[in-house]
Protein backbone atom coordinates (compact mmCIF):
# COMPACT_ATOMS: atom_id res chain seq x y z
CA UNK A 1 0.00 0.00 0.00
CA UNK A 2 1.52 2.88 -1.14
CA UNK A 3 0.99 6.84 -0.07
CA UNK A 4 -0.83 9.16 -2.04
CA UNK A 5 0.03 12.40 -0.46
CA UNK A 6 -3.40 12.45 0.09
CA UNK A 7 -4.18 16.04 0.77
CA UNK A 8 -4.92 17.01 4.78
CA UNK A 9 -7.12 18.94 4.18
CA UNK A 10 -4.54 45.20 -17.38
CA UNK A 11 -7.00 47.55 -16.93
CA UNK A 12 -10.87 46.88 -16.30
CA UNK A 13 -11.77 43.78 -18.13
CA UNK A 14 -10.03 42.82 -21.67
CA UNK A 15 -11.44 39.45 -22.87
CA UNK A 16 -11.83 38.77 -26.11
CA UNK A 17 -8.40 36.80 -27.64
CA UNK A 18 -10.16 34.45 -29.71
CA UNK A 19 -13.51 35.87 -30.17
CA UNK A 20 -14.90 36.71 -33.02
CA UNK A 21 -15.30 40.22 -33.68
CA UNK A 22 -18.70 42.25 -34.83
CA UNK A 23 -20.18 40.87 -37.78
CA UNK A 24 -18.60 37.36 -37.02
CA UNK A 25 -20.57 35.69 -34.89
CA UNK A 26 -23.96 36.32 -35.74
CA UNK A 27 -26.24 33.42 -34.49
CA UNK A 28 -27.93 33.25 -30.66
CA UNK A 29 -25.77 29.67 -30.42
CA UNK A 30 -22.80 31.23 -30.91
CA UNK A 31 -23.44 34.47 -28.61
CA UNK A 32 -24.85 32.52 -26.05
CA UNK A 33 -21.41 30.41 -26.45
CA UNK A 34 -19.23 33.40 -26.32
CA UNK A 35 -21.29 35.16 -23.40
CA UNK A 36 -20.55 31.91 -21.43
CA UNK A 37 -16.91 31.74 -22.46
CA UNK A 38 -16.34 35.49 -21.14
CA UNK A 39 -18.08 35.70 -18.33
CA UNK A 40 -16.55 32.20 -16.89
CA UNK A 41 -12.95 32.89 -17.28
CA UNK A 42 -13.50 36.77 -16.58
CA UNK A 43 -16.04 37.13 -14.18
CA UNK A 44 -13.92 37.34 -10.94
CA UNK A 45 -12.26 40.78 -13.23
CA UNK A 46 -15.68 41.82 -13.88
CA UNK A 47 -16.79 41.67 -10.26
CA UNK A 48 -13.68 42.74 -8.72
CA UNK A 49 -14.22 46.29 -11.16
CA UNK A 50 -17.59 46.64 -10.21
CA UNK A 51 -16.85 46.51 -6.22
CA UNK A 52 -13.95 48.44 -6.62
CA UNK A 53 -15.91 51.12 -8.19
CA UNK A 54 -19.33 50.91 -6.20
CA UNK A 55 -18.04 49.57 -3.08
CA UNK A 56 -20.71 47.15 -2.69
CA UNK A 57 -20.38 43.25 -3.55
CA UNK A 58 -24.31 42.67 -4.01
CA UNK A 59 -24.68 46.04 -6.15
CA UNK A 60 -22.00 44.58 -8.36
CA UNK A 61 -23.35 41.20 -8.98
CA UNK A 62 -27.02 42.56 -9.60
CA UNK A 63 -25.34 44.44 -12.63
CA UNK A 64 -22.98 42.08 -13.51
CA UNK A 65 -26.09 39.68 -14.13
CA UNK A 66 -27.82 42.64 -16.09
CA UNK A 67 -25.22 42.85 -18.39
CA UNK A 68 -24.67 39.76 -18.95
CA UNK A 69 -28.76 39.58 -19.88
CA UNK A 70 -28.07 42.68 -22.51
CA UNK A 71 -25.07 41.22 -24.29
CA UNK A 72 -27.72 38.17 -24.83
CA UNK A 73 -30.00 40.01 -26.03
CA UNK A 74 -27.67 42.18 -28.25
CA UNK A 75 -24.79 40.33 -29.55
CA UNK A 76 -27.10 37.45 -31.24
CA UNK A 77 -28.25 40.75 -33.66
CA UNK A 78 -25.33 43.10 -33.81
CA UNK A 79 -22.13 40.78 -33.26
CA UNK A 80 -19.38 39.82 -30.62
CA UNK A 81 -18.02 42.89 -30.22
CA UNK A 82 -13.84 42.91 -30.24
CA UNK A 83 -13.66 43.55 -26.38
CA UNK A 84 -16.66 41.44 -25.15
CA UNK A 85 -15.29 42.07 -21.56
CA UNK A 86 -15.02 45.86 -22.10
CA UNK A 87 -18.37 46.09 -23.01
CA UNK A 88 -19.79 43.83 -20.34
CA UNK A 89 -17.71 46.41 -17.83
CA UNK A 90 -18.98 49.47 -19.61
CA UNK A 91 -22.46 48.39 -19.34
CA UNK A 92 -22.75 47.13 -16.14
CA UNK A 93 -20.77 50.61 -15.07
CA UNK A 94 -23.65 52.57 -16.49
CA UNK A 95 -26.49 50.37 -14.82
CA UNK A 96 -24.63 50.67 -11.37
CA UNK A 97 -24.99 54.52 -11.92
CA UNK A 98 -28.33 54.43 -13.07
CA UNK A 99 -29.50 52.85 -10.13
CA UNK A 100 -27.85 54.89 -7.72
CA UNK A 101 -29.50 58.01 -9.42
CA UNK A 102 -32.73 56.41 -8.45
CA UNK A 103 -31.86 55.58 -5.09
CA UNK A 104 -30.06 58.03 -2.82
CA UNK A 105 -30.26 56.02 0.49
CA UNK A 106 -28.70 52.98 -1.65
CA UNK A 107 -25.82 55.97 -3.02
CA UNK A 108 -25.78 57.36 0.61
CA UNK A 109 -24.83 54.05 1.95
CA UNK A 110 -22.17 52.87 -0.66
CA UNK A 111 -20.48 56.59 0.15
CA UNK A 112 -20.21 55.39 4.08
CA UNK A 113 -18.48 52.54 2.56
CA UNK A 114 -16.52 53.91 -0.10
CA UNK A 115 -15.25 56.33 2.69
CA UNK A 116 -14.09 53.25 4.61
CA UNK A 117 -12.52 52.11 1.95
CA UNK A 118 -10.41 54.98 1.36
CA UNK A 119 -9.06 55.28 4.73
CA UNK A 120 -7.97 51.56 4.75
CA UNK A 121 -6.18 52.36 1.93
CA UNK A 122 -4.42 55.70 3.00
CA UNK A 123 -2.96 53.37 6.17
CA UNK A 124 -2.20 50.27 3.96
CA UNK A 125 -1.98 50.89 -0.09
CA UNK A 126 -2.33 48.33 -2.22
CA UNK A 127 0.48 49.16 -4.50
CA UNK A 128 3.34 48.30 -1.74
CA UNK A 129 2.02 44.58 -1.69
CA UNK A 130 5.11 41.74 -1.45
CA UNK A 131 7.10 43.81 -4.00
CA UNK A 132 4.51 43.15 -7.11
CA UNK A 133 4.66 47.25 -7.45
CA UNK A 134 1.20 48.11 -9.39
CA UNK A 135 -1.24 45.58 -8.67
CA UNK A 136 -1.90 43.92 -11.68
CA UNK A 137 -5.82 43.69 -11.27
CA UNK A 138 -8.90 43.91 -8.55
CA UNK A 139 -9.23 40.22 -7.95
CA UNK A 140 -6.86 40.36 -5.43
CA UNK A 141 -8.78 42.66 -3.09
CA UNK A 142 -11.60 40.13 -3.98
CA UNK A 143 -9.65 37.26 -2.82
CA UNK A 144 -8.93 38.91 0.48
CA UNK A 145 -11.92 39.55 0.98
CA UNK A 146 -13.54 36.43 0.20
CA UNK A 147 -10.69 34.91 2.71
CA UNK A 148 -11.83 37.13 5.86
CA UNK A 149 -10.93 35.47 9.12
CA UNK A 150 -14.39 37.02 10.49
CA UNK A 151 -16.16 34.89 7.67
CA UNK A 152 -17.10 31.28 9.10
CA UNK A 153 -14.50 28.68 7.02
CA UNK A 154 -17.46 27.23 5.32
CA UNK A 155 -18.37 30.75 3.90
CA UNK A 156 -15.48 31.80 2.73
CA UNK A 157 -15.46 28.64 0.30
CA UNK A 158 -19.14 29.06 -0.83
CA UNK A 159 -18.30 32.95 -1.44
CA UNK A 160 -15.00 32.25 -3.54
CA UNK A 161 -16.50 29.20 -5.73
CA UNK A 162 -19.48 32.15 -6.04
CA UNK A 163 -17.48 35.53 -6.58
CA UNK A 164 -13.95 34.05 -8.07
CA UNK A 165 -14.73 31.01 -9.52
CA UNK A 166 -17.83 32.00 -11.25
CA UNK A 167 -20.48 29.11 -9.87
CA UNK A 168 -24.06 30.14 -9.75
CA UNK A 169 -25.41 29.29 -6.40
CA UNK A 170 -27.23 25.92 -7.97
CA UNK A 171 -23.54 24.94 -9.04
CA UNK A 172 -22.03 25.57 -5.66
CA UNK A 173 -24.31 23.73 -3.86
CA UNK A 174 -23.93 20.58 -6.03
CA UNK A 175 -20.13 20.86 -5.59
CA UNK A 176 -20.71 20.44 -2.24
CA UNK A 177 -23.89 17.83 -1.81
CA UNK A 178 -26.22 20.26 -0.05
CA UNK A 179 -29.68 22.06 -0.90
CA UNK A 180 -29.33 25.25 -3.11
CA UNK A 181 -31.36 26.85 -0.40
CA UNK A 182 -28.97 26.22 2.06
CA UNK A 183 -26.17 27.15 0.14
CA UNK A 184 -27.80 30.25 -0.98
CA UNK A 185 -27.85 31.02 3.01
CA UNK A 186 -24.17 30.36 3.34
CA UNK A 187 -23.72 33.56 0.44
CA UNK A 188 -26.21 35.36 1.97
CA UNK A 189 -24.50 35.32 5.48
CA UNK A 190 -21.25 35.69 4.11
CA UNK A 191 -22.37 38.88 2.18
CA UNK A 192 -24.09 40.53 5.26
CA UNK A 193 -20.76 39.73 7.06
CA UNK A 194 -18.51 41.36 4.77
CA UNK A 195 -21.47 44.58 4.88
CA UNK A 196 -22.17 44.71 8.34
CA UNK A 197 -18.51 44.48 9.39
CA UNK A 198 -17.49 46.39 7.08
CA UNK A 199 -14.58 44.44 5.94
CA UNK A 200 -12.67 46.08 3.27
CA UNK A 201 -12.54 45.74 -0.16
CA UNK A 202 -8.44 45.85 -0.54
CA UNK A 203 -5.26 43.67 -0.24
CA UNK A 204 -3.60 43.31 3.16
CA UNK A 205 -0.32 45.92 3.33
CA UNK A 206 2.90 43.88 3.70
CA UNK A 207 3.20 43.71 7.58
CA UNK A 208 -0.73 41.78 7.17
CA UNK A 209 0.12 39.70 4.46
CA UNK A 210 2.27 36.55 6.15
CA UNK A 211 -0.91 36.76 8.41
CA UNK A 212 -3.32 36.57 6.19
CA UNK A 213 -2.07 34.72 2.80
CA UNK A 214 -2.58 31.55 4.32
CA UNK A 215 -6.10 32.23 4.71
CA UNK A 216 -6.53 32.79 0.84
CA UNK A 217 -4.45 29.55 0.06
CA UNK A 218 -6.48 27.27 2.55
CA UNK A 219 -9.68 28.21 1.03
CA UNK A 220 -8.03 27.29 -2.42
CA UNK A 221 -6.86 24.39 -1.33
CA UNK A 222 -10.17 23.23 0.32
CA UNK A 223 -11.68 23.58 -2.36
CA UNK A 224 -9.39 21.15 -4.51
CA UNK A 225 -9.76 18.67 -1.48
CA UNK A 226 -12.84 18.36 -2.17
CA UNK A 227 -12.72 18.08 -6.20
CA UNK A 228 -9.68 15.48 -5.39
CA UNK A 229 -11.48 13.32 -2.70
CA UNK A 230 -15.36 14.20 -2.40
CA UNK A 231 -16.45 14.46 1.08
CA UNK A 232 -19.37 11.98 0.00
CA UNK A 233 -22.03 11.19 -3.35
CA UNK A 234 -21.60 9.10 -6.05
CA UNK A 235 -17.55 9.71 -7.73
CA UNK A 236 -14.20 9.67 -5.80
CA UNK A 237 -13.29 12.49 -7.73
CA UNK A 238 -15.21 15.84 -8.55
CA UNK A 239 -13.10 16.89 -11.67
CA UNK A 240 -14.70 19.98 -12.12
CA UNK A 241 -14.37 21.50 -8.76
CA UNK A 242 -10.55 20.39 -9.03
CA UNK A 243 -10.38 22.20 -12.26
CA UNK A 244 -11.92 25.41 -10.88
CA UNK A 245 -9.47 25.26 -7.59
CA UNK A 246 -6.36 25.47 -10.37
CA UNK A 247 -7.65 27.99 -12.14
CA UNK A 248 -7.92 30.00 -8.63
CA UNK A 249 -4.84 29.15 -7.49
CA UNK A 250 -3.40 29.96 -10.95
CA UNK A 251 -5.06 33.57 -11.12
CA UNK A 252 -3.17 33.92 -6.91
CA UNK A 253 0.16 32.76 -8.95
CA UNK A 254 0.38 35.18 -11.64
CA UNK A 255 -1.16 37.90 -9.15
CA UNK A 256 1.42 37.05 -6.27
CA UNK A 257 4.50 36.30 -8.66
CA UNK A 258 6.72 36.93 -5.26
CA UNK A 259 5.14 34.51 -2.94
CA UNK A 260 6.55 31.35 -2.84
CA UNK A 261 3.51 29.52 -0.96
CA UNK A 262 1.67 30.90 -3.97
CA UNK A 263 3.85 28.59 -6.21
CA UNK A 264 3.65 26.26 -3.97
CA UNK A 265 0.34 25.56 -3.69
CA UNK A 266 -0.02 25.66 -7.60
CA UNK A 267 2.68 23.00 -7.84
CA UNK A 268 0.79 20.92 -5.27
CA UNK A 269 -2.61 20.74 -7.26
CA UNK A 270 -1.26 20.00 -10.74
CA UNK A 271 1.05 17.63 -9.32
CA UNK A 272 -1.84 15.66 -7.96
CA UNK A 273 -4.00 16.36 -10.59
CA UNK A 274 -2.09 15.05 -13.00
CA UNK A 275 -2.58 11.52 -11.71
CA UNK A 276 -6.68 12.19 -12.24
CA UNK A 277 -6.93 9.54 -15.19
CA UNK A 278 -5.43 6.73 -13.36
CA UNK A 279 -7.01 7.29 -9.82
CA UNK A 280 -10.14 5.55 -10.63
CA UNK A 281 -11.29 2.58 -12.38
CA UNK A 282 -13.96 1.75 -15.49
CA UNK A 283 -16.62 1.53 -12.93
CA UNK A 284 -15.09 4.43 -11.08
CA UNK A 285 -13.97 3.01 -8.42
CA UNK A 286 -10.43 3.99 -6.80
CA UNK A 287 -7.15 2.87 -8.00
CA UNK A 288 -4.48 2.83 -5.50
CA UNK A 289 -0.96 4.68 -6.70
CA UNK A 290 0.94 1.28 -6.29
CA UNK A 291 -1.61 0.18 -9.04
CA UNK A 292 -2.00 2.65 -10.88
CA UNK A 293 -0.86 3.06 -15.09
CA UNK A 294 1.81 6.05 -15.26
CA UNK A 295 1.56 6.19 -18.41
CA UNK A 296 -1.78 7.64 -17.94
CA UNK A 297 -0.73 10.50 -15.82
CA UNK A 298 -0.22 13.86 -17.96
CA UNK A 299 3.59 14.92 -18.21
CA UNK A 300 2.82 18.19 -18.89
CA UNK A 301 0.88 18.97 -16.06
CA UNK A 302 3.97 17.51 -14.38
CA UNK A 303 6.89 19.42 -15.61
CA UNK A 304 5.02 22.49 -14.94
CA UNK A 305 4.41 21.46 -11.23
CA UNK A 306 8.06 20.53 -10.79
CA UNK A 307 8.87 23.76 -12.37
CA UNK A 308 7.34 25.72 -9.98
CA UNK A 309 8.54 23.45 -6.74
CA UNK A 310 11.72 24.67 -7.52
CA UNK A 311 10.52 28.32 -7.48
CA UNK A 312 8.43 27.33 -4.26
CA UNK A 313 11.77 26.17 -2.32
CA UNK A 314 14.18 28.37 -3.92
CA UNK A 315 15.31 31.97 -1.78
CA UNK A 316 14.24 31.17 1.79
CA UNK A 317 12.82 28.19 4.58
CA UNK A 318 10.21 25.75 2.77
CA UNK A 319 6.50 26.47 3.57
CA UNK A 320 3.74 23.63 3.73
CA UNK A 321 2.28 23.90 0.32
CA UNK A 322 5.98 23.69 -0.98
CA UNK A 323 7.03 20.88 1.18
CA UNK A 324 4.14 18.76 -0.01
CA UNK A 325 4.65 20.03 -3.63
CA UNK A 326 7.92 18.49 -3.19
CA UNK A 327 6.35 15.10 -1.90
CA UNK A 328 4.07 15.04 -4.95
CA UNK A 329 6.81 15.36 -7.23
CA UNK A 330 8.83 12.67 -5.78
CA UNK A 331 6.04 10.43 -6.71
CA UNK A 332 5.74 11.90 -9.97
CA UNK A 333 8.99 11.12 -11.25
CA UNK A 334 9.39 7.63 -10.02
CA UNK A 335 8.83 4.46 -12.81
CA UNK A 336 6.81 2.94 -9.95
CA UNK A 337 6.39 2.37 -6.35
CA UNK A 338 9.07 0.56 -5.81
CA UNK A 339 11.55 2.60 -7.13
CA UNK A 340 10.38 6.11 -5.57
CA UNK A 341 12.43 7.66 -3.00
CA UNK A 342 11.18 6.86 0.32
CA UNK A 343 14.02 8.27 2.33
CA UNK A 344 14.00 11.36 0.85
CA UNK A 345 9.61 11.74 1.08
CA UNK A 346 9.82 10.01 4.54
CA UNK A 347 12.64 13.44 5.19
CA UNK A 348 9.75 16.19 3.95
CA UNK A 349 7.19 14.26 5.70
CA UNK A 350 9.14 15.47 8.93
CA UNK A 351 9.75 18.65 8.06
CA UNK A 352 6.15 19.44 7.03
CA UNK A 353 5.34 17.51 10.59
CA UNK A 354 7.05 20.48 12.19
CA UNK A 355 5.65 23.84 10.05
CA UNK A 356 1.86 21.83 10.12
CA UNK A 357 1.74 19.16 13.14
CA UNK A 358 -1.41 17.47 12.20
CA UNK A 359 -2.38 13.72 12.70
CA UNK A 360 -3.15 13.55 8.80
CA UNK A 361 0.31 14.40 8.19
CA UNK A 362 1.19 11.75 10.35
CA UNK A 363 -0.55 9.24 8.87
CA UNK A 364 0.62 9.90 5.66
CA UNK A 365 4.25 9.83 7.11
CA UNK A 366 3.11 6.22 8.52
CA UNK A 367 2.76 5.04 5.44
CA UNK A 368 5.79 6.42 3.82
CA UNK A 369 7.83 5.16 6.88
CA UNK A 370 6.01 1.58 5.91
CA UNK A 371 7.64 1.75 2.40
CA UNK A 372 10.54 2.43 3.32
CA UNK A 373 11.19 -0.08 6.77
CA UNK A 374 8.37 -2.47 6.41
CA UNK A 375 4.52 -2.34 7.38
CA UNK A 376 5.58 -3.36 10.80
CA UNK A 377 7.37 -0.15 11.68
CA UNK A 378 4.35 1.85 9.81
CA UNK A 379 1.52 -0.32 11.21
CA UNK A 380 3.13 1.09 15.09
CA UNK A 381 3.33 4.33 14.01
CA UNK A 382 -0.40 4.46 12.91
CA UNK A 383 -1.57 2.75 16.41
CA UNK A 384 0.23 5.29 18.53
CA UNK A 385 -2.40 7.87 17.01
CA UNK A 386 -5.17 5.63 17.59
CA UNK A 387 -6.42 7.92 20.63
CA UNK A 388 -6.37 10.96 17.97
CA UNK A 389 -10.10 12.26 17.80
CA UNK A 390 -10.17 13.10 14.45
CA UNK A 391 -8.50 10.39 12.95
CA UNK A 392 -11.88 8.43 14.11
CA UNK A 393 -14.15 9.21 11.34
CA UNK A 394 -11.19 9.84 8.95
CA UNK A 395 -11.43 6.46 6.64
CA UNK A 396 -7.64 7.15 5.21
CA UNK A 397 -6.37 5.97 8.61
CA UNK A 398 -8.44 2.80 9.14
CA UNK A 399 -7.98 1.96 4.89
CA UNK A 400 -4.05 2.37 6.30
CA UNK A 401 -4.33 0.25 9.18
CA UNK A 402 -6.00 -2.52 7.26
CA UNK A 403 -3.31 -2.80 4.33
CA UNK A 404 -0.33 -3.16 6.62
CA UNK A 405 -2.20 -5.59 8.69
CA UNK A 406 -3.43 -7.64 5.19
CA UNK A 407 0.54 -7.62 4.84
CA UNK A 408 1.43 -8.76 8.20
CA UNK A 409 -0.90 -11.66 7.81
CA UNK A 410 -3.38 -10.31 10.28
CA UNK A 411 -6.71 -10.74 8.41
CA UNK A 412 -8.75 -10.79 11.43
CA UNK A 413 -7.41 -7.49 12.11
CA UNK A 414 -7.36 -6.16 9.12
CA UNK A 415 -11.12 -6.94 8.55
CA UNK A 416 -12.46 -5.17 11.45
CA UNK A 417 -10.34 -1.96 10.34
CA UNK A 418 -11.81 -1.98 7.22
CA UNK A 419 -15.61 -2.61 8.91
CA UNK A 420 -14.23 0.68 10.86
CA UNK A 421 -13.63 2.62 7.41
CA UNK A 422 -16.43 1.39 5.79
CA UNK A 423 -18.74 3.14 8.47
CA UNK A 424 -17.34 6.42 7.84
CA UNK A 425 -16.64 6.47 3.88
CA UNK A 426 -18.21 9.16 2.20
CA UNK A 427 -18.30 8.05 -1.49
CA UNK A 428 -19.89 4.89 -2.85
CA UNK A 429 -16.64 3.80 -4.94
CA UNK A 430 -14.86 3.82 -1.51
CA UNK A 431 -17.12 1.77 0.03
CA UNK A 432 -17.35 -0.24 -2.96
CA UNK A 433 -13.87 -0.97 -2.31
CA UNK A 434 -13.87 -1.34 0.95
CA UNK A 435 -16.70 -4.33 0.89
CA UNK A 436 -14.92 -5.91 -2.12
CA UNK A 437 -11.31 -5.85 0.72
CA UNK A 438 -13.89 -7.74 3.21
CA UNK A 439 -14.92 -10.04 0.80
CA UNK A 440 -11.21 -11.05 -0.02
Amino acid sequence: MADEDVPAAGEGVSAGEGLPAVGEGDSAGEAAGAVEAVFREERGLLLASLVRRFGDLDLAEEVTSEAIEAALRHWPAEGVPARPGAWLLTTARRKAVDRLRRDRAYAARLAVLRADAEREETVAPAADIAGVGELPDERLQLFFTCAHPALAAEDRTAITLRCLAGLTTPEVARAFLVPTATMAQRIVRAKKKIREARIPFRVPGPDELPERLPGVLQVVYSVFTEGYAASSGPRLQRLDLAGEAIRLARILRRLLPAEREAAGLLALLLLVHARRDARTGPEGEPVLLEEQDRGRWDRAMIEEGRDLVVRALSGGPAGPYGVQAAIAALHDEAADVESTDWVQIVALYDVLLALTPSPVVAVNRAVAVAMRDGPGAGLALLDALAGEPRLRAYPPYAVARGDLLTRLGRAGEAAAAYRSALESAGTEPERAALRRKLGE
